[in-house]
């Protein structure tokens, strides 16, 4: 049996604890920054504010208490919006100890270092004088169909093979299986990509242009986020499997897709903040990502044109017609 510790109580976070539960063989604690979730959790047996209509086993145990949650943890799994982990672990580091693996489940780019989440955590454990083995688990996964034990195939990357083999194998069940990838930067360059392309899927869906639109902009955002990963030192082969095109093709065409929602209510001609707040405290993280993905591709003199266009649109209200004409009036280039 391994104790484990998901630190996040987001939608991702509860259901990653679900499938965990599901499978047994486990001593798992699920933690909250939020008191009122974990209250909620433990008296209801559900997370009702973010991942409603799930049955949540008692064997989990939820706390808002940092270090009841850690304590005695093998197994770290970190599940917050992008922009909270370097504060959480620092929050965190106190409690961490020689010995432990980390999983990063955060998909994000941070918006000032433009670090990726692994080195964002590398960073901070630094200054704790820690050095712990990290992974990054990411590809084609709601939340929802993990929770309700649909098959999902996902990826578990890090440097350490006996993290990602071990994290395979406590991991995997019959409907979540694992394979194991040592090219972190691809992996988490992928997962975050995605979600500005979604934002622009989202778009040609609300502007009612169709499949074809659809497709050409899905293939042609696969393949701008493949330059710039491989340009960071990525492999092209990562950005083909289930952290790249995988998660990228579920992101812009799956109706739970909340970065592909953000695009459908744009391309209906509605404003961001509104469209945000109705999300209720859920996150989009590919609103956040889009000017970080462009501060990468700028440092690495690296073409973004679907990227650049989806900026235009969150952050200086271009209109969504007008960014599509002129994406498709750029001048013509070999594939």
């Amino acid at each position: 049996m391994s104790r484990i510790a998901v630190m996040g109580s987001g939608a991702w976070g509860t259901a990653i604890a679900l499938s965990l539960a599901n499978r047994g063989g486990h001593d798992l604690t699920l933690w909250s920054h939020s008191r009122g979730v974990s209250e909620t959790i433990a008296e209801r047996g559900e997370n009702t504010a973010f991942l409603p209509g799930f049955s949540i086993p008692r064997s989990i145990l939820a706390t808002p208490e940092i270090e009841v949650a850690l304590r005695d943890a093998e197994i770290v799994v970190t599940v917050m919006p992008s922009h909270h982990v370097r504060a959480s672990y620092e929050q965190f580091a106190p409690f961490l100890r020689s010995g432990q693996l980390l999983v990063s489940a955060t998909k994000g780019i941070e918006d000032e270092s433009l670090q990726r989440m692994s080195e964002v955590i590398a960073d901070v454990l630094r200054k704790f004088d820690l050095t712990l083995p990290v992974g990054v688990l990411s590809g084609p996964s709601f939340a929802q169909e993990v929770a309700a034990g649909s098959p999902t195939a996902i990826t578990i990357a890090s440097k350490s093979a006996e993290l990602a083999s071990r994290v395979q194998r406590e991991f995997g069940s019959q409907s979540l299986r694992l394979y194991t990838n040592e090219d972190v930067v691809g992996v988490e360059l992928g997962g975050a990509l995605k979600n500005v392309i979604a934002i622009a899927s989202g778009i040609v869906s609300g502007l009612g242009l169709g499949h074809n639109s659809a497709a050409a902009l899905i293939t042609r955002g696969i393949a701008e986020t493949t330059r710039l990963a491989v340009a960071c030192g990525g492999r092209s082969e990562t950005l083909a499997g289930l952290s790249g095109i995988g998660d990228l093709v579920l992101t812009c065409t799956g109706s739970l897709s909340r970065n592909r929602t953000v695009g459908i209510e744009l391309g209906k001609g509605r404003n961001l903040e509104e469209i945000l707040a109705g999300l209720h405290g859920k996150v989009a993280e590919g609103v956040r990502t889009t000017a970080a993905a462009l501060g990468l591709a700028s440092r690495h003199k690296v073409e973004m044109p679907i990227t650049k266009q989806v900026a235009a649109i969150l952050h200086e209200d271009k209109s969504p017609v007008e960014a599509m004409r002129d994406l498709m009036s750029r001048p013509g280039r070999d594939e």
